[in-house]
Order: C-alpha cells, then structure tokens, then sequence
C-alpha cells in the first residue's frame, strides 16, 4: 500500500479546479427539516446526487426533472434526511451540528479548517457519523473536471482522520472494476477502494479505532461519540434496480452500525 502520490497531485488540481462542490446555495438547504417530522434526524453532507440528483442548474432542481436517488428514498425510510451545505454557518462558531446527532459525509467537500475543528468537537460530545470516504471515485458524472457541480473526485479529508489516528492509503496495483467485499453480515459493492491503517493519536484528542474488513472498514470510539468510515463510495452509486436493492441492504447495514449498535 501506498499513499499514491499521482493522485495526491490530482486531488491537488482537483481541489484548485472544482473549489466548493455545492449543488444548492445555503439559503436552499440549511434548513430544511429541522423544524419538521418526529423521526430522527440525519444531516447529509455530500458532493454525491444524492439529495438534489445530478442537475444542471438551480430551474432543474426547482422543477424536480433530475432522476431521483434511490439512496434519499432509502434513507428517508428511517430518518428526516437534512442536506447541508456547510457544518458551520457563515461568520459563526455553531452551525447545523449542533441541531444534529447523527450525521453522512459522503465524500464531501474538502473541510475548512474550522469546520474540521466543529465536527472533531461535535464527535467528542457524543455525535455520530458515517463517513464515506473514496479516494477515487469511479461513478460517471455527465459534469467534466473542474466543473463545480461535479462529485468531489478524491476525498480531502486527510486532517480530520489523522485526528483520529486514520491514514487512507491506495494501492496502485488495485484493478479497475466493481467487486464486493463480504463483511461477515453483508456485501458491499466497492471499485478502487483505498485502505484505512492506525496512526498514533494526540494524547490530549484520543480515539480507538477499529479495523475491519481488510481496512475497508474503521469502526471508531471519539470520546462520547463515534465515526464509522468506509474508503469507498461505489455503494452509493446508481445501478439496475436489482443492484441498487443490494446496495441498499449494504447502506441499512453501515447506517445500523454507525448509528444503532452503540
């Protein structure tokens, strides 16, 4: 394993190119949901299609043409889903974390840093989180690089997981292709997964994390709170109906684990 330097070079470029991938503006989503529903309530912080569907502009949201996500439907089935589209309100030191205690990152946006240190903080006071996080994401976007309004390429999220004592390396020999990986419980359908290893910790921001699967897997205990994070994206991806049935098991399956066993 390696941490594959080509493709730091082009999460660099990447980054400079794309800037903030953000399908809807704050005064679009920041809000909705918070105020609504008795289920529990999930943020979703995501350059994924997942909320909004993959559109061209905001009349294309508006008017609902772009293809629904099967994974909003799914998650919808157990939680009043919340799009974000910053942890941190502009010019203030709260934001939607605090109005959250279950929260997806699925390959978001790199982090500013002071978004890093509000999610380090709402983890440690008992927040709960599933990360997706896929070193190269291999879904088909109908957006070009550079184009904003395209899926995060290669996830940034190199500081918050050093804090918690996580490396995402990548094996350059890994095959282009769609495989799944059996986890014991269930399948997850995975393409260029990265590999999470242990890191030693700070000893004033302690978390104990666990491997699993290979290191498709860490399982992680962050003071009284907890992040499940997994270093692939493909299961969020739009298939056939019959392999988005499967993927959908294998999200109920990490959704449980991140938020129901603990």
């Amino acid at each position: 394993m390696t941490s594959k330097n080509s493709w730091v070079a082009f999460a660099g470029l990447a980054a400079l190119l794309a800037g903030v991938a953000v399908l809807a503006s704050s005064d679009t989503g920041s809000d909705i949901g918070f105020e609504s529903g008795e289920r529990d309530k999930l943020g979703l912080f995501s350059t994924l299609p997942i909320y909004w569907g993959e559109v061209g502009d905001m009349n294309d949201m508006l008017s609902g043409s772009a293809e629904p996500h099967w994974a909003r439907a799914a998650l919808e089935e157990d939680y009043n889903l919340i799009p974000l589209d910053a942890l941190l309100e502009s010019g203030d030191d709260e934001g939607a974390l605090d109005r959250l205690e279950r929260l997806v990152l699925a390959q978001p946006r790199a982090l500013s840093a002071s978004e890093n240190i509000a999610l380090d903080n709402w983890v440690r006071e008992g927040g709960r989180a599933l990360i997706f996080a896929d070193p190269m994401l291999t879904r088909h976007s109908r957006f070009s690089i550079g184009d904003r309004r395209r899926s995060q390429d290669v996830v940034l999220l190199s500081p918050i997981l050093q804090r918690w004592g996580l490396e995402l390396q990548v094996d350059d020999d890994e095959p282009l292709g769609e495989r799944a990986i059996d986890t014991g419980t269930t399948s997850i359908p995975v393409n260029l997964p990265g590999q999470l290893v242990i890191l030693p910790t700070a000893t004033d921001a302690p978390a104990n994390c666990t491997i699993q699967t290979g290191g498709l897997l860490a399982d992680c205990v962050i003071g009284q709170g907890s992040a499940l994070i997994l270093a692939d994206a493909a299961v969020l991806e739009d298939h056939s109906d019959e392999e988005d049935a499967t993927r959908q098991t294998a999200l109920k399956f990490l959704t449980d684990q991140a938020f129901d066993s603990k």
